[in-house]
């Protein structure tokens, strides 16, 4: 009788704890779901569409140069996904991808012993950690990037910190995706309390909120503006802008990280950018990255 006591009070605990420990993520699952929904409506036919839509946009282009009824999941590859032209030429690239040997050498950055005889991987034991990152330290009670992560790994060994941007730093990450992409893992972020929840809240105000000189928000651009061609390029869509970094860039010619992305992105933008490392840039990809929640990591990958 105690036994079977024991038992029914551990596993109501347990349900409670667990029920306790979602609550925080209900207004983030909520937009989520908003996001889809608005972007499975835009995407389901940009022609018939083009009034709500794509008011600016050329009638012939819209007709022909858009994919239609795309759900959740396709937005995984950015506007590819959408724009036939654009999708041919990647396609064409992806055949022999120019960063494939990035990733051996991160495996090698991966396993190179320090002075202190550690690795990367006595920090990273599972190199299949993709989708978890940016993740909220509830003991820290702060946000901690993968770049951050990687470089508080190298620091408690005695070793340098690499360019947040570039290098050795995107090199090791082109690795880590492609590792975590093998086993098909998802995107998998946590609101674990009420501080993640403002972290994540946050996050959401700075990509919504029009800054700088030319009065831009992230939102702007890449969910009103998704799908809108600005030069010779389709904007992306929020949903899965970051389950492919690092990515090669074209316009590069070398890979990147998120962090480098963003930064060139807000300054395009007339802003000045968060600090690779600040509590705001932490904030911000949280955010993003929860927008691509259950979405498959699919890095390291090719943009222009």
């Amino acid at each position: 009788m105690l036994t079977r006591l024991l038992k029914a009070s551990v596993l109501t605990s347990f349900a409670f704890f667990s029920l306790n420990a979602t609550q925080f993520d209900v207004q983030a699952q909520k937009d989520k779901k908003e996001l889809v929904k608005y972007f499975e409506a835009k995407f389901q036919d940009p022609y018939k569409n083009k009034n709500t839509f794509f008011p600016y946009s050329p009638e012939e282009e819209l007709k022909d140069g858009y994919e239609k009824g795309l759900k959740h999941m396709d937005f995984g590859i950015g506007s590819y996904s959408y724009a036939k032209d654009a999708k041919e030429q990647y396609e064409a690239i992806k055949e022999f991808p120019p960063y494939e040997d990035k990733i051996e050498d991160g495996e090698e950055l991966y396993t190179k012993e320090f002075a202190n005889g550690n690795s990367l991987k006595t920090c990273f034991p599972d190199p299949t950690i993709g989708g978890d990152y940016p993740y909220f330290d509830t003991n820290r009670k702060e946000v901690i990037s993968l770049t951050t992560a990687i470089n508080e790994c190298l620091e408690s060994n005695n070793e340098k910190k690499w360019n947040a941007k570039k290098g050795k730093m995107a090199t090791f990450q082109a690795f880590l995706a492609y590792s975590t992409a093998e086993v098909q893992k998802k995107m998998n972020i946590k609101i674990p309390t009420k501080e993640a929840q403002e972290a994540y809240e946050r996050g959401k105000e700075y990509y919504y909120t029009q800054r700088g000189y030319l009065k831009l928000s992230c939102a702007t651009c890449h969910i009103q503006g998704a799908g809108q061609r600005v030069r010779n390029e389709k904007l992306s869509p929020l949903l899965g802008q970051i389950t492919h970094f690092p990515v090669y860039r074209l316009k590069w010619g070398g890979l990147g990280t998120l962090e480098r992305r963003m930064s060139g992105c807000v300054k395009d933008q007339g802003q000045v950018p968060p600090k690779n490392d600040s509590k705001q840039m932490h904030e911000l990809l949280y955010f993003m990255a929860y927008m691509s929640n259950d979405m498959p990591i699919d890095g390291p990958d090719v943009r222009k």
